[in-house]
């Protein structure tokens, strides 16, 4: 059937528009240059704060760099799962935490290093499980089962960007109010949070039309095959009951 192989594709594409979305964002600070550059979760003005860079800081999965008055980005080093924690993130030489002109709500509290640390490691499952759908989803395009397969995937894929996408508004939007809340200037990164919640929407889209093309496979299959059977039957039965009734057929003698 025809429905099938439309719902297979349709769903196909949108797990790789997931997966290229999440790539940009996992790539963010990794590499520089367009669109990366364009990509971070943070900026906060972290001028007077030591250790930190000059002027604009920018966080993404791998670091906390600097941006300069021009909008060029300064990618030093890089460590993953990088947490957004500057008093971790521009702690002293002697590996003691950073408290100047840090805003005290990232003082004396774990919140955001957890929260942000566990949000790469969903991050990465989202990811693996995206790819496998993406895999499998060859093999939805011709038949039933590997849609059911491909829906499995792709709906473990979306609970875990969903988790990934609730951890990272809720921590960096609540960082930028901090920022905010000490008189800098602060904003969320619109391209990382768009892409990413773009890549929730399409998995929950890419799920129901697995689904649906497992579904319409099923139901066109015994459709076709009960109607092939209740015709033999039916057949069958007409036959047999024209012949018995011919055969049986009693006969009168005429006296």
């Amino acid at each position: 059937m025809a429905a099938t192989p439309f719902f297979g594709l349709l769903s196909l594409l949108f797990v790789a528009g997931a997966c290229l979305l999440h790539f940009f964002v996992l790539l963010a600070g990794a590499v520089g240059g367009t669109p990366t550059d364009f990509i971070y979760f943070l900026q906060a003005d972290t001028t007077g704060i030591p250790n930190a860079p000059g002027g604009a800081t920018r966080w993404t999965f791998w670091n906390a760099y600097a941006v300069d008055s021009y909008g060029n980005t300064i990618i030093t080093d890089h460590h993953p799962a990088y947490p957004l924690d500057p008093p971790r993130n521009f702690m002293g030489a002697d590996g003691n935490y950073q408290t100047v002109n840090i805003p005290a709500g990232f003082e004396g509290t774990n919140y955001y290093y957890y929260m942000t640390r566990f949000m790469f490691a969903f991050n990465l499952i989202a990811l693996f499980f995206a790819v496998c759908a993406l895999f499998t989803g060859l093999a939805a395009i011709c038949s039933r089962i590997g849609s059911y397969i491909s829906s499995f995937f792709t709906f473990i894929a979306l609970v875990f960007e969903i988790l990934f996408a609730v951890l990272m508004t809720v921590a960096y939007v609540k960082g930028r109010d901090l920022f905010q809340g000490a008189g800098r200037d602060a904003q969320v990164g619109q391209y990382a949070f768009g892409f990413i919640w773009a890549a929730v929407a399409q998995l929950i889209l890419a799920t129901v039309l697995f689904c649906m093309g497992g579904a319409f496979s099923k139901s066109a299959e015994y459709g076709g095959s009960n109607s092939r059977r209740f015709g033999r039957k039916r057949s069958t039965r007409s036959r047999g009951s024209f012949i018995d009734t011919d055969s049986q057929r009693p006969v009168v003698q005429e006296v």
